[in-house]
């Protein structure tokens, strides 16, 4: 499965529970870490984890395997590395504070659009 559609599955898990704010940044042009970065929040700490379980899930079902999970516990910074797509979520106060689109700013912001179409 390529990234775009790996990405895009990632995204469409994040939004079946209702994640707020989520960005898609490009970042193969300026990292060897990955392609893409998704940053999506939550609102309490049950959210975050179901978002994470899903994510996981459908992936899982898609062939795309969890190389490493941090955070779940905790549940204010989730990160799931998928090799070459990587997910954060976060819960409000984390995400402003980390800021993690300041950081990657010179990635490409997209859209779940782009990803369909290209």
């Amino acid at each position: 499965m390529n990234t775009k559609k790996t990405a895009l599955l990632a995204v469409n898990a994040l939004e079946d529970k209702k994640a707020e704010d989520v960005r898609i940044i490009d970042i193969s042009q300026i990292s060897t870490i990955a392609d893409y970065f998704i940053i999506a929040d939550g609102s309490n700490k049950s959210q975050i984890q179901a978002m994470a379980d899903n994510v996981s899930e459908v992936l899982s079902r898609a062939g795309v395997s969890l190389k490493q999970m941090e955070g779940y516990q905790n549940a204010n910074w989730v990160l799931m590395d998928f090799q070459d797509v990587i997910i954060h979520i976060f819960d409000r106060e984390n995400r402003l504070f980390y800021d993690l689109e300041r950081i990657w700013r010179d990635g490409v912001l997209t859209d779940k659009e782009k990803l369909e179409n290209e």
